[in-house]
């Protein structure tokens, strides 16, 4: 299993006139989750992107437990359980400055071959380099 902590702290403009984070806002949350998780593993999209390799949103779910609000500092916390197939799963948790869960979710993602436009196996490369979550 591989779990990495994102820090971000809610801008204004992420806010609803509430002075609520913007449901929406959360999917944006995730991808900023998952993207520092990749580059924790040493890839960035454009990386993979460069290899013909995309990554498209499958499925997303969400669960809203507490609001955050302008300037909390939250903590994304992105976990991969299983090793990837064809697609890749990632789980969100998001805390607020008090460690309580604010929002939980998952995203699933597809290894997509840009010359064939059809889903592939997960590039060995990657495979290589997460694989020493799982042992």
């Amino acid at each position: 299993m591989l779990t990495t902590e994102t820090k971000l702290r809610v801008r204004y403009a992420e806010t609803d006139k509430m002075n609520f984070v913007y449901y929406g806002n959360y999917a944006q949350y995730y991808e900023i989750g998952r993207t520092e998780m990749l580059r924790h593993l040493g890839f960035t999209y454009k990386n993979l992107e460069d290899k013909g390799i995309i990554l498209p949103v499958l499925t997303l779910n969400t669960k809203y437990l507490k609001s955050a609000s302008y300037d909390d500092l939250l903590t994304i916390k992105t976990t991969i359980k299983e090793l990837p197939k064809v697609r890749i799963k990632f789980y969100y948790e998001i805390f607020n400055e008090n460690n309580e869960l604010i929002n939980s979710g998952d995203t699933t993602l597809v290894f997509v071959d840009t010359k064939k436009n059809k889903p592939v196996m997960v590039p060995d490369f990657f495979l290589k380099i997460i694989s020493k979550y799982f042992k």
